[in-house]
C-alpha cells in the first residue's frame, strides 16, 4: 500500500484563504474530491483556483453527494494554500449555496 502523502510538506499553513466564487469544475473521485472555483479579486480579475478536498467516502459520510454542488454554484471556502502550486489550496470548511458550513477537515490534518 502506497503511503499518504504529507499534507505539512504540501501546506503554508500560514497562508489561510477565504474565497468566493462560482464552481467551474467538481470531480468525484479517490483518494480526493477535487473543486475548481472562479474567484474574483478586487480590481476584478478572474482566477479559477483549483481545491482539494476529503475523500469521497468521507464527504458522503458529511451528507455530500455528487450532486451536492454543481457547475455555476456560488460557494465560499476557506481554505489552506499549497505552498508550491498558485492558486491551489486544501478546504477546511465549505459554504454550499444554501448557506450550510461544511467542514472537511483542518487543512494541515492529513487524516483526511
Amino acid at each position: 500500500m502506497l503511503g499518504h502523502h504529507s499534507l505539512a510538506a504540501e501546506l503554508d499553513t500560514s497562508k489561510p484563504v477565504v474565497l468566493h466564487g462560482r464552481v467551474t469544475n467538481v470531480a468525484w473521485m479517490n483518494p480526493h474530491v477535487h473543486l475548481w472555483v472562479k474567484v474574483s479579486d478586487a480590481s476584478g480579475k478572474v482566477t479559477n483556483w483549483e481545491f482539494e478536498s476529503a475523500s469521497p467516502n468521507y464527504l458522503q459520510r458529511l451528507g455530500w453527494t455528487k450532486q451536492s454542488l454543481k457547475i455555476r454554484d456560488t460557494v465560499t471556502i476557506r481554505a489552506c494554500a499549497t505552498k508550491d502550486q498558485p492558486n491551489m489550496a486544501k478546504t477546511d470548511v465549505v459554504t454550499f449555496p444554501d448557506g450550510r458550513h461544511v467542514t472537511t477537515g483542518h487543512a494541515d490534518d492529513g487524516t483526511r
